[in-house]
């Protein structure tokens, strides 16, 4: 199995020293940064664009771990692998022809990642398996920080397992939404080895990020 990797989540970091607080998840043992762009119409809020990645760039030599809730999503890619992004993850609902996209993304030297909703079907982005680097499994709907995970997805984390195994593909499967210490050892076991967390990492145990990034991990 894949070594397991914790992606923390800004979303939940101070935005008045976000620089800080990144060089802090670096300190604390953070694998990569999660960074949720929301555009206020694909999902009901609004978060960072373009200009405000590239400035936190240089605070890090994490990846950047760059999750694209915006529609349509094609014309923005350039924007945020040039920003800083190292992988850009996009949903299958935000663009017009996503096999376009996924090469779009790899044209411009990044990893690509395809996120599914907790409704949306694996059968989806089946025929695109072999061309991505990572799928990003939601376990909430993507929106807003904080919200309570949804235990019926973890059936969709093993399926995904499943099949990455009987065809041999080598894609990482990341978890994002109400992950925290009592549910990260349950989407690790379906198959999960990236945990994006938010209010886990910054908040628990006085903000201990560094305790807080190892437990989610051995849990």
């Amino acid at each position: 199995m894949k070594k397991i990797q914790i992606s923390p989540s800004i979303l939940a970091a101070d935005f008045s020293i976000l620089g800080q607080e990144i060089k802090k998840l670096e300190q604390g043992g953070a694998d990569m940064i999660h960074v949720d762009v929301m555009d206020g119409h694909f999902v009901p809020n609004l978060t960072i664009g373009p200009p405000v990645i590239k400035s936190l760039r240089k605070y890090t030599n994490l990846p950047f771990d760059v999750h694209l809730m915006i529609s349509p999503v094609h014309k923005y890619i350039k924007d945020y692998a040039e920003a800083g992004a190292d992988i850009i993850t996009i949903h299958p609902e935000a663009t017009k022809n996503i096999l376009d996209s996924i090469n779009h993304i790899k044209n411009l030297k990044k990893k690509v990642g395809i996120s599914l909703n907790p409704n949306t079907e694996i059968k989806t982005v089946l025929n695109y398996l072999e061309q991505i680097d990572l799928i990003l499994v939601m376990t909430v709907y993507p929106g807003f920080g904080g919200q309570k995970f949804m235990p019926e997805i973890v059936k969709k984390i093993k399926d995904i397992n499943k099949i990455k195994k009987e065809k041999n593909l080598n894609f990482d499967i990341e978890v994002d939404g109400g992950i925290n210490f009592s549910n990260s050892k349950i989407v690790i076991e379906a198959g999960a080895n990236i945990l994006v967390s938010g209010t886990t990492v910054f908040k628990e145990n006085n903000g201990n990020l560094k305790k807080n990034i190892e437990t989610l991990k051995l849990t």
